[in-house]
């Protein structure tokens, strides 16, 4: 296994070039490098926020190779190998390990609604395949399946590497059920309301706000571990304040186009969104007027990351 994932890890966006027909390496560098810079010690490749579902198995190739790559010996990746159809899951999960990725986050089967017994034999399929830890993702209002903290703990005991799981199902003491049902094994992963989970267990965050703010939201976990609450209490309002403007629109094109676009306004244009989700070109005056709104909260998130002591990304 390798050196344990803790802290922010930035589930980041997928370049597209300008027409969307392509991935933009060059765009991913950039901002792979901006991520480094602001001390993100991690990345998660192809999650809800990358598009996964929009990506041809020759772009997910490109994509993973590149960023490991690039990444090597400076951040780790890990990335998304979620599929509704077993046998795709395990080749994605395997095409991963063979390029060289750190570890796996991967959601039970979507659409089916599958049993607790099906999602077992998903991730035992996955985990015989390979070798890397995988982090489950549990987040039942994209994948409408539920995973329970019992069901976590038999896939902890009977799996050895699935030892993390990002726990998004809005119900933050489920950190602490999954803590006490696995007996401190599972790693849990903060899925939202960081501050809250890091009281109850959490040793990380899936992060999407890293996405246009990395600075401030990868400084979370150092703060609460040196018992800097009330400044991490402060951080995770502003971001708040900006999922609430996101909020106001389609909750589909929110977290994708939004975080293209404010991606885009710090300075690492990362291109639009594909198809079915809005783009933010299509919402016109009303992107444009929440993009500045929000780009103002960056604006005090950078102050309050100056204030706190947190060197500017060189």
């Amino acid at each position: 296994m390798t050196t344990p994932f803790r802290g922010c890890h930035t589930v980041t966006v997928t370049p597209f070039t300008e027409d969307g027909s392509a991935i933009d390496i060059a765009a991913q560098k950039r901002f792979l490098d901006w991520q480094h810079r602001s001390g993100v010690p991690g990345v998660i490749l192809l999650g809800t926020t990358g598009e996964f579902l929009t990506v041809s198995d020759a772009e997910r190739e490109q994509l993973i190779a590149e960023t490991v790559a690039h990444c090597r010996g400076r951040m780790t990746v890990m990335v998304g190998a979620t599929n509704a159809h077993t046998p795709t899951a395990v080749r994605y999960a395997k095409l991963a390990e063979r390029l060289g990725a750190d570890g796996l986050m991967i959601a039970p089967p979507y659409y089916y609604t599958p049993t607790e017994d099906e999602i077992f034999a998903y991730y035992a399929a996955i985990s015989e395949a390979v070798g890397i830890p995988v982090m489950l993702y549990n987040n039942p209002f994209t994948t409408h399946v539920d995973m329970k903290p019992h069901l976590v703990a038999r896939l902890t005991k009977h799996l050895p590497n699935v030892r993390y799981i990002k726990e998004a199902s809005m119900d933050v003491g489920r950190v602490f059920d999954i803590v006490e049902a696995t007996e401190g094994v599972m790693n849990v992963f903060a899925g939202e309301r960081v501050v809250e989970s890091y009281r109850l267990g959490a040793v990380g965050y899936v992060d999407p706000y890293g996405n246009y703010a990395p600075r401030a939201s990868t400084a979370l976990f150092p703060l609460l571990e040196a018992g800097r609450v009330r400044e991490a209490i402060a951080i995770q309002h502003v971001l708040d304040e900006i999922t609430n403007i996101i909020k106001e629109g389609h909750p589909l094109y929110g977290h994708q186009c939004y975080s293209k676009a404010l991606a885009a306004a710090a300075g690492y244009p990362v291109g639009d969104v594909r198809p079915p989700i809005t783009t933010f070109r299509s919402l016109g005056e009303e992107g444009r007027q929440r993009v500045a709104v929000m780009t103002k909260l960056l604006q005090k998130l950078d102050r309050m990351m100056d204030e706190y002591g947190f060197a500017k990304a060189a």
